[in-house]
């Protein structure tokens, strides 16, 4: 009989200790550490593989898999890479499984792929498969075991293959639960083996909670090539689709999809969607944002309210909180918008989050506009870094981010000095100050 030994990993960062420890020595959270049992094999240790140098190493070239989705495509960096391990995370009903199962139905139809379901039974998914259309062709194993999982790989060999979800699985060398930090690892160093072998591109689906008890992909993300997050809400229509870590392509890639009643759709304008505004509103600014190599207009709407607590609430919802307060400092020091007694929110209209600094000068109008209580000037947007000292720096990409707003058919941006000037009708208000960009970019701040 084989030895176990007892472990405690962190369900957060995959720490791993040999006794329990109430605050992870890794993250430093509280509670996070399990118990975590392992088998030792007694097997004969392997021989040695020979070394060799890089100028030796035959590379092939493998071509990628399109996955019939454009903005899974997008974000993948071009496709599939075949023999490669991709984990895709997100909250439970987010849209994974539809999203991925969509892809597998446009694979299906030049390669073989595979879906290994341990949620749902062939009849549950064939159901959903109805509803989005053109997965006939999928094939689909409705198991849990990972040895059967494993072995179906090795003799099947498809080109794609989706294992919904990687927590379902369980192995009988491992002696926890299904869905265990100790199980779920196992499998992915399993399942990323076989993959290598065969050369099956496989595709994990991993859930979290917002409490972050279930192991998913914080454990994974050193094993996997990899790994995606599916963000939305569940009661907005949009979803966005990030790499996290990719060894094949850029990590700063977005994909945006919007949810119908046929499945989701990608949306390959997000501008369109999340630029719109209702005219000249209070409150409300158009920030000209990059992810990646993709600008995005997006509507910033902010609220600016009298308190009655003693500390003034500063709440964002996709933006950067720290971000938020930093601005609304700068604000009161130097542009001199009292928001000393007062609550700030921020929110990004479409449930999409901002993190790059070239929106700073957006979320200030937003700010500025509600405080004063005048709306921005009609058909302006905005971009740029805000400093410390109130000065105003130029933002990356900025061609790109004016080629994006010209083509929705603006009239002006409000950027810092440096902002090359573009072509057409689109006109660039400099703004060398915080101030300065203030005066130009709301309608009644000049005469304030």
């Amino acid at each position: 009989m084989a030895k176990t030994a007892v472990q405690f990993a962190c369900t957060d960062c995959g720490y791993s200790a040999g006794r329990w420890f109430g605050r992870c020595p890794g993250c430093g959270e509280f509670g996070t550490l399990v118990e975590d049992v392992l088998s030792a094999s007694s097997a004969a240790k392997a021989p040695p593989k020979p070394v060799l140098r890089l100028a030796d190493v035959q590379a092939e070239d493998a071509q990628r898999i399109a996955t019939g989705v454009a903005e899974l495509d997008r974000v993948l960096g071009g496709g599939l890479v075949p023999a490669s391990l991709v984990l895709v995370g997100g909250e439970p009903g987010v849209g994974k499984s539809t999203l991925l199962l969509t892809a597998l139905a446009a694979i299906s139809k030049e390669r073989r792929a595979l879906l290994v379901t341990g949620e749902e039974s062939s009849a549950q998914v064939k159901l959903r498969a109805a509803r989005l259309g053109g997965a006939e062709r999928v094939e689909i194993l409705a198991e849990t075991d990972l040895d059967n999982v494993l072995a179906t790989l090795e003799t099947e060999r498809p080109d794609v293959c989706v294992i919904d979800s990687v927590q379902t699985l369980y192995s009988q060398d491992v002696g926890s639960a299904p869905g265990s930090v100790g199980q779920v690892r196992e499998a992915a160093a399993r399942l990323l083996r076989t993959a290598k072998q065969a050369g099956v591109a496989t595709i994990l689906v991993g859930h979290v909670t917002k409490d972050g008890t279930v192991a998913g992909p914080r454990v994974l993300e050193h094993l996997v090539d990899c790994v995606l997050q599916f963000e939305g809400d569940r009661y907005h229509a949009h979803r966005v689709l990030r790499a996290v870590k990719n060894r094949f392509g850029s990590t700063n890639e977005i994909g945006v999809f919007e949810m119908t009643g046929t499945g989701l759709k990608g949306v390959p304008d997000p501008s369109e969607v999340f630029g719109r505004t209702a005219g000249s509103e209070v409150g409300s600014a158009v920030a000209c944002a990059l992810e990646g190599t993709r600008p995005i207009l997006l509507e910033l709407q902010a609220l600016v309210a009298p308190t009655d607590l003693a500390m003034p609430r500063r709440v964002a919802t996709g933006v950067d909180p720290k971000r938020l307060a930093m601005i609304v400092a700068v604000l009161g020091r130097h542009a001199r918008v009292a928001l000393g007694s007062a609550d700030v929110f921020v929110n990004v209209a479409g449930g999409v989050r901002i993190d790059e600094p070239g929106a700073d000068l957006a979320i200030a109008l937003a700010i500025a506009s509600a405080a004063r209580g005048v709306p921005m000037r009609d058909g302006h947007a905005a971009f740029g870094e805000i400093g410390l000292t109130g000065r105003l720096r130029p933002a990356t990409q900025a061609e790109r981010r004016l080629e994006e707003c010209a083509k929705l058919g603006l009239a002006a941006v409000v950027a810092p000095p440096g902002t090359p000037e573009p072509r057409g009708k689109l006109r660039v208000v400099n703004a060398d100050k915080l101030p300065q960009a203030i005066t130009a970019g709301l309608t009644a701040a000049a005469d304030n």
